[in-house]
């Protein structure tokens, strides 16, 4: 299928798999090849809209439910925050 369209990270998988899911390999190839310009592949969000479908909001790979990133962010955000005694050495 990937033949057909760009797929150029993870949420255009998830896109791709979603659209199979939902219309059929036929219909995704057929919106695909109608809306291809020359050799060119199409982007999903052309396909998409060429079968009037709205792409759902998909999970970042790696996001995390319970928020861990996030606290790490935080933690890191705070040490940078933090005066350093060596930016006073004069």
């Amino acid at each position: 299928m990937e033949q057909w369209v760009r797929v150029q990270n993870e949420h255009d998988r998830q896109v791709l798999a979603w659209l199979r899911e939902r219309v059929g390999d036929a219909v995704v190839t057929a919106a695909a090849q109608a809306c291809a310009h020359g050799d060119t592949k199409p982007y999903l969000s052309m396909v998409c809209r060429q079968l009037g479908l709205s792409v759902p909001q998909f999970t970042r790979h790696g996001a995390s439910a319970d928020g861990v990133g996030e606290r790490h962010l935080a933690a890191m955000y705070e040490i940078l925050r933090a005066p350093s005694a060596r930016a006073y050495v004069r």
